[in-house]
């Protein structure tokens, strides 16, 4: 008998398993409204604030960004409320999970 993996069951009967990777301690998610080059831009959070927001360079080759893409913002500890980091992009059927389970309503009413 093979073995089992992990949510085979739920694929089975037609369930979606879909897992997304969701904002932890400070972090916040935002969407791309400009890029800035040199590996900034500039991403409207869910909290409501605009921050300056920057590629770290261990995710600087990894992360292809480009404007109205769903990112992870990790507000810096200093001026945390104007500048943070870049740490997770979305793909899209992430993006249309968190749309269809209300974490993202705010930022659809601004845009």
């Amino acid at each position: 008998m093979r073995k089992k993996f992990k949510g085979e069951e739920e694929f089975r009967e037609g369930k979606q398993l879909i897992r997304v990777k969701l904002p932890k301690g400070k972090q916040v998610i935002g969407i791309i409204i400009k890029l800035l080059g040199a590996a900034r831009m500039d991403v409207q959070c869910v909290d409501g604030r605009t921050r300056r927001c920057r590629v770290p360079g261990r995710f600087r080759r990894r992360l292809w960004l480009k404007e109205s893409n769903l990112v992870i913002v990790e507000p810096w500890d200093i001026e945390g409320e104007t500048k943070g980091d870049v740490i997770y992009k979305y793909s899209k059927t992430q993006e249309s999970w968190l749309r269809r389970k209300g974490y993202i309503k705010r930022l659809e009413e601004e845009f």
